[in-house]
């Protein structure tokens, strides 16, 4: 797909709007015939003689002469345009008729269909943008908050890809100065001052260290977070899965064992998309569709970023339920849990127990509220990514550059210690030609077709 429409110079067509009803719809044409095979089809002013960035009013029509629609006809000339290419979009009216009939008579005057992401490709190869600020215009489209619409924006913008680019400069200029030492290894010359190299380095890893750190954020934003409610029958899971939706999702039964499978719902707050898992209650049961049910609560855990522990303050064994808490905690160092006594109103003043992170009533609005902001609170704590929160264009929302930056961030810490042992110069190079590599394949600077096709093969056609 990468070397096919670019390598061979074919003008691509493809809708850059969704079908159905609509007041508009836009077809667009790109590639150095795209003038050209758009005046073939318009019946109005020339095309050919029209100025960069100006739209002109026309009919297209069919084979026969005939008009098809009314369209604008916007023309944008290299290399002034989004892909580097001439461009031309059609902006006809709403519905599929006019914009299918468009691309067929577009296609047979001599365009072929786009593939996913093409246009964004071209871009790409032209030099209009970075591969960065082109996975970015991916999440855009995909962004599910205006949080991770803001953090799209600004990697579009070249933010990110900035503070990328001047890592790996500083990197060119530390690699040059070892490989240079290396050509004179025999005259024993040193051309770079050790303690200027171990800070270019030390520098490198803490920028590559704090990208990293703010994956988990940025995972968050893109994604969501799946937050697992677990707990023993007729905690009232279900009562506050309701509560934190807004509206009756599940049933509510004083039966134990009325959730029998997962029950999932999405809520935002505070530009976080949050999703909500309600599972079976964990006990010990001969029913062997509850033991399912129990058994996919078990695995939720493995698939949760936070898992919420509700327990009956009220009406359970205190002290075995607060032991079973005192174990999670022992047992999952690494999960992010929330243990949150539920039925306060029902404790008749007995004290609340301290093993809990916060007391409510679920089916009380106020205690919504004190767990809602204990959530975001973990949230932020955990940052989900608090080095980032304030400095939202440096936030790593993509597995693939998480990947390298692991990887960079390894090569940095063998550098490092070949610096301090001082190890050998070839080695040295090698690593810290690694880092150089894997912040490039996040740019671009470094790329394969391979890594190029499945990135924009996920766009879609027409984008």
């Amino acid at each position: 797909m990468v070397a096919r429409g670019y390598a061979t110079g074919e003008t691509i067509v493809a809708r850059a709007t969704p079908r159905g009803a609509s007041a508009l719809s836009i077809v667009r044409l790109s590639g150095e015939r795209a003038i050209e095979i758009a005046h073939a089809v318009f019946e109005g002013r020339s095309l050919l003689d029209a100025a960069s960035h100006t739209a002109t009013v026309g009919f297209l029509r069919s084979e026969q002469g005939t008009a098809v629609d009314q369209v604008v006809v916007l023309v944008f000339k290299a290399p002034n345009t989004a892909t580097g290419e001439d461009i031309v979009e059609f902006t006809c009216h709403g519905g599929d008729v006019a914009s299918d009939e468009a691309i067929r008579l577009l296609t047979q005057a001599g365009a072929r269909m786009a593939e996913p992401g093409e246009f964004t490709l071209r871009s790409f190869m032209n030099g209009k943008v970075d591969l960065a600020q082109a996975e970015a215009i991916g999440e855009m489209i995909h962004a599910r908050s205006a949080r991770s619409g803001r953090i799209s924006i600004s990697h579009l913008r070249g933010d990110y890809s900035t503070e990328l680019s001047g890592i790996r400069a500083q990197l060119l200029e530390l690699l040059a100065l070892i490989e240079l030492e290396l050509d004179f290894s025999e005259e024993d010359v040193e051309f770079a001052d050790r303690g200027r190299l171990e800070a270019l380095l030390a520098g490198a890893s803490l920028k590559i260290g704090s990208l990293l750190d703010s994956y988990r954020l940025g995972k968050a934003l893109t994604n969501g977070v799946r937050v697992v409610i677990a707990g023993r029958p007729n905690a009232g899971k279900s009562t506050l899965m309701n509560a934190l939706l807004g509206f009756d999702r599940v049933i509510v039964s004083d039966l134990p064992g009325t959730t029998r499978d997962e029950i999932e719902a999405v809520v935002t707050y505070h530009g976080i998309q949050y999703q909500f898992v309600d599972t079976a209650g964990i006990r010990e049961t001969t029913d062997v569709v509850e033991a399912e049910g129990v058994r996919r609560s078990v695995k939720a855990f493995e698939s949760a970023d936070i898992v919420i522990y509700l327990s009956d303050i009220a009406s359970l064994d205190r002290r075995e339920e607060e032991g079973y808490v005192a174990s999670i905690r022992r047992h999952s160092p690494d999960l992010d849990v929330l243990f949150v006594g539920n039925k306060t109103d029902l404790l008749s003043g007995a004290s609340v127990p301290s093993a809990y992170d916060v007391a409510i009533s679920a089916a009380d609005a106020a205690g919504r509220e004190a767990l809602v902001r204990d959530l975001m609170d973990l949230v932020e704590r955990t940052s989900i990514g608090s080095v980032a929160l304030g400095d939202e264009q440096q936030v790593v929302t993509s597995q693939r550059h998480q990947s390298h930056l692991e990887k960079a961030k390894q090569a940095a810490e063998r550098a490092s210690s070949q610096l301090v042992s001082g190890g050998s110069g070839d080695m040295l190079s090698a690593d810290v030609r690694s880092i150089i590599e894997h912040i490039g394949s996040i740019t671009g600077e470094v790329t394969n077709e391979e890594v190029l096709g499945k990135i924009f093969s996920s766009f879609c056609i027409g984008k």
